[in-house]
């Protein structure tokens, strides 16, 4: 890390011209937002995992039953049949924060990771509030 603090203020305070001096800027910069990201992720983590012990305490998870190729993968088609049940619970009570972890779980079983991600920082925010 010093060493790139190092590099970068070389870098942005040499009279080696603009290129130079953006590239400086950029390594002092690129390692804060790296960090800021780092700390995002592991606050999302923590806090995905203290909503799922919560859920298991309170027998609330969803049961993963769903049949899976031999590799192991869960059928798309069995996730999607099922992916109904946790919509409704979703419009049913769209402040649970317990619905919309069931509905990301529903996503990431149907292979949507994107939808699945926006999901659990919904429940996520809702489980802050």
């Amino acid at each position: 890390m010093l060493v790139v603090v190092q590099r970068g203020w070389t870098l942005l305070t040499g009279n080696d011209g603009l290129t130079a001096n953006a590239l400086g800027a950029a390594y002092l910069v690129l390692p804060v937002v790296g960090a800021w990201a780092l700390i995002r992720e592991l606050q999302f983590g923590g806090r995905t995992e203290k909503m799922a012990h919560i859920l298991a305490d309170e027998g609330g998870l969803p049961v993963d039953d769903l049949p899976r190729t031999p590799g192991g993968r869960i059928i798309r088609e069995a996730a999607d049949a099922q992916f109904p049940q946790y919509q409704a619970e979703v419009e049913a009570a769209p402040d649970s924060w317990r619905a919309w972890f069931r509905l990301s779980c529903a996503y990431d079983a149907a292979g949507d990771r994107k939808r699945a991600r926006s999901a659990m920082r919904r429940a996520g925010k809702l489980y802050s509030a």
